[in-house]
Order: C-alpha cells, then structure tokens, then sequence
C-alpha cells in the first residue's frame, strides 16, 4: 500500500514565515536593537525579569532597574529575545531606554508603530 504524502515546497513555507514575520513587527509595540551589530528584535509585550542567585526566575517588573533582563514577548519558551542582566542605564526617558548589560548595549524604544 502506497501512502501519499503532501509536501510543501521549501519556498512556500518561507513565504509563509516572512508573511507571519511581517504581521508581528507590525503589531509590535516595541523595538530593540543591540549597538554593535544592528541586530533588531520586534515585540508586543515586554517584562523586566529579576533572577535568583542560582539562575532561577524570582520576579519580573514593568520598568527596568540594574540587575534586571528584558524578556521579549511571546513569554514561553519561544521569546523572542532574552537580554543579560543590566550593568548601566545610560540613557532614559519616556518611550525609550539606552542601557548595558553584560555582554552589550542595548537601545529600546517602546510603543513604536513601524510602516
């Protein structure tokens, strides 16, 4: 007995990645992008998690503080991006954070509308 199987082209399902890719960036509401490379990482929601000594989640926060890691949504295991603890706020105001962590730097602006 024969078993048919469908098979989606390669080129159909990166179509269909760009397409749901694009969707997202869209209803983003934050943007963050690392200095050294230019890297840029889009997200609806986003929390400032606080760790235990033994790298265990203790709490997350609405503002980010010293110690803190930004946490990208969707928060489950697959995030869209998860910074290294926060060395130094360089630069903040309303709408946007410049900060270091412990490996880069980081600029965040928050409720972005990108075209």
């Amino acid at each position: 007995m024969k078993i048919d199987r469908f098979i989606i082209p390669t080129n159909i399902e990166k179509t269909k990645f760009n397409l749901v890719r694009e969707i997202e960036i869209k209803e983003s509401k934050s943007k963050l992008v690392r200095e050294n490379d230019g890297l840029t990482k889009h997200a609806s929601r986003i929390k400032w998690m606080e760790w235990n000594e033994d790298g265990t989640l203790k709490a997350h926060h609405d503002t980010p503080a010293i110690g803190l890691s930004l946490l990208m949504s969707p928060f489950d295991e697959s995030y869209t991006w998860l910074t290294t603890p926060i060395t130094e706020i360089v630069e903040e105001q309303e709408g946007y954070i410049k900060f270091n962590t412990q490996n880069s730097v980081y600029e965040l602006w928050s409720n972005v509308e990108e075209k």
